[in-house]
């Protein structure tokens, strides 16, 4: 891989980690259905309805009424979105096509033009279909996924890949997917939390309405589709199904806590000669140990923005920190 195109894909990367904390910044504002249609706003392809007649104008002919901040934040991150689109797309062709070393990588070509088309749609099926929590929710995880197929393409490109002993490398790699398993997982639960308005369903810590199992609703939390035609904004739960869905998500956070905490003690202690790996998990530590730490304030703090922004930014960053010592412990085990 030239180093030109490891560059563009480390400038999508970067562009991809904004797209998606504008994404979590404009779920969180209650943004989400800022502009009605897509992929235009209120039939303006390019901008929003900000002059008094096309506000007017949009009022009459859509139902939901122009509020112009909220459209400015849903139009910026679909421009953000365009840009990294169109980035992927070149990357994408270049990496089917013969590098220097005469090599393709026809199938990650292909993996992230595919995944970028999807996740285009999803973006659109949030919008027409009025934030449905499962469209919303794999749409969080295709963001996540792109870059994480970035980062390996990234990876793919580095110099010297570090040595360590095989059948070590082997058993640590396969600890690494169970940690990404359940780190994917957790966020994804996290993502339907958010998608049903329920990460306010506690509001106390350690325990939920002062008690260590509130009445919860189960069976209609984790209902995964309700059909079409119904307005999820603001969520459509009752509060115990609410509250299970946020417990669930807290218990998700302690199993995460324990998985990822052994797997990244067993990866800096069988790692002392390998400096690179053992990088990897001082980083992924510090990740985890801020992520819990913004989880928990989320709640003591009734979601203030800034920290509900960071919790989905610092996730991302988290799993990436997974996925890179899994490529690297995959090419040590060989």
């Amino acid at each position: 891989m030239s180093n030109t195109l490891r560059n563009v894909i480390l400038g999508a990367m970067i562009l991809a980690f904004v797209v998606i904390v504008l994404g979590a910044y404009v779920r969180l504002t209650d943004a989400g259905l800022g502009c009605p249609d897509w992929p235009g706003c209120y039939g303006i392809l390019m901008g929003v309805p900000t002059t008094e007649v096309d506000i007017a104008q949009a009022n009459s002919s859509y139902e939901r009424a122009v509020e112009v901040g909220k459209a400015w934040r849903e139009m910026i991150h679909r421009y953000f979105a365009g840009v990294l689109g169109c980035l992927i797309l070149i990357i994408s062709v270049f990496l089917m096509r013969k590098d220097s070393q005469g090599q393709r990588h026809i199938f990650s070509g292909i993996a992230l033009g595919s995944l970028l088309l999807f996740q285009a749609a999803l973006g659109m099926w949030t919008v027409t279909m009025q934030l449905k929590p499962l469209i919303v929710m794999g749409h969080l995880l295709g963001g996540f996924t792109l870059f994480n197929l970035l980062g390996w393409q990234y990876l793919r490109g580095m110099q010297s890949l570090p040595v360590m002993d095989s059948s070590v490398a082997s058993k640590l790699f396969n600890f690494s997917v169970v940690a990404i398993i359940v780190l994917a997982g957790q966020i994804a639960l996290g993502g339907w939390v958010s998608s049903n308005y329920a990460a306010l369903a506690c509001t106390d810590f350690p325990t939920c309405q002062q008690q260590w199992w509130p009445q919860m609703d189960f069976a209609n939390g984790f209902v995964m589709w309700r059909g079409l035609g119904v307005d999820y904004e603001y969520g459509v739960l009752e509060h115990p199904a609410r509250v299970a869905i946020h417990y669930t998500h807290r218990i998700g956070a302690v199993v995460v806590l324990l998985v990822l905490g052994r797997y990244l003690h067993l990866l800096a202690k069988n790692t002392k000669q390998v400096p690179a790996l053992r990088n990897v998990a001082r980083i992924g530590s510090v990740l985890l140990l801020v992520q819990i730490i913004l989880g928990i304030s989320n709640i003591v703090y009734k979601l203030p923005l800034s920290v509900a922004v960071a919790h989905n930014g610092v996730a991302l960053l988290l799993l990436f920190s997974i996925v890179s010592s899994a490529y690297m412990l995959r090419s040590a085990r060989n």
